[in-house]
């Protein structure tokens, strides 16, 4: 039985040191991100949350091997909840069956990257064109705490400021389905997002692109706000879809 876990107790920044082997490289490979899971007795949620961020930033990278024993046990919490987990995150096609023992972290598909930017790019030229409309004010704490992650090392920090312009941008458009619209793709741009961050040279120039659509929608520039967001999702999914390129001709 797994013990209690006291969210108030400050030993809980718990070393996910899991011991994960790369499918493609056939070595053992030592990841480590923390995870802190409050108390209660269905973990699933929290699981899936620990997983998500871990593929997202790059902690669990495409094609290293998991299994739900290593999971529970440096989560401290019992198998059911990481099977469920697993199972979530393979209907959402980020992880995929493994021979053997354990699960696969899916590769990033140029196919699946297209789609999630073109249904990215529609939100995102509409939300800026609607708060354009407003002349909506963003939060210009945003773009500069987003500048000042961006010179760290925190990949998981930098897609949460990454998401939060962009939901602030929904949300100034006055329409709330455009946001609960992106919700339903969360988990794939939430992904796609980490890519495009893992790429260093990328990091600087997304934050000049939220600040140039800021200053569009602010002045009320429809045109140029609507044009300058969609060419941002543009660039990041030709800059992801590149370096995927480049890592697949690899030797």
């Amino acid at each position: 039985m797994p013990r209690s876990v006291n969210p108030n107790d400050p030993a809980l920044g718990l070393p996910f040191g899991l011991s994960l082997y790369s499918e493609f490289k056939n070595q053992k490979v030592s990841m480590s991100f923390t995870a802190k899971l409050p108390s209660r007795t269905n973990y699933v949620d929290e699981v899936y949350k620990v997983l998500l961020d871990a593929i997202s930033d790059g902690s669990l990278a495409p094609g290293t091997r998991i299994t739900q024993e290593e999971v529970a046990e440096q989560l401290d919490v019992s198998r059911s909840p990481v099977i469920q987990a697993l199972r979530q995150l393979k209907t959402d096609g980020l992880v995929q069956d493994a021979p053997g023992r354990g699960v696969l972290i899916a590769p990033l598909d140029p196919q699946t990257i297209g789609h999630v930017y073109k249904i990215r790019g529609v939100l995102d030229e509409l939300a800026a064109g609607l708060a354009a409309e407003r002349r909506a004010r963003i939060d210009p704490e945003l773009i500069r705490k987003g500048r000042e992650i961006s010179t760290g090392d925190d990949v998981r920090a930098m897609i949460d400021a990454d998401m939060a312009f962009h939901r602030a941008v929904y949300q100034a458009s006055g329409n709330p389905l455009i946001e609960d619209s992106s919700r339903m793709h969360w988990v794939h741009l939430r992904r796609v997002m980490g890519g495009v961050i893992q790429l260093h040279g990328m990091r600087r120039p997304i934050w000049d692109e939220h600040q140039a659509i800021a200053d569009a929608i602010e002045t009320g520039d429809v045109a140029q706000a609507r044009q300058l967001a969609l060419q941002h999702t543009l660039n990041a999914s030709e800059n992801l879809l590149a370096r995927l390129g480049l890592d697949a001709a690899a030797p």
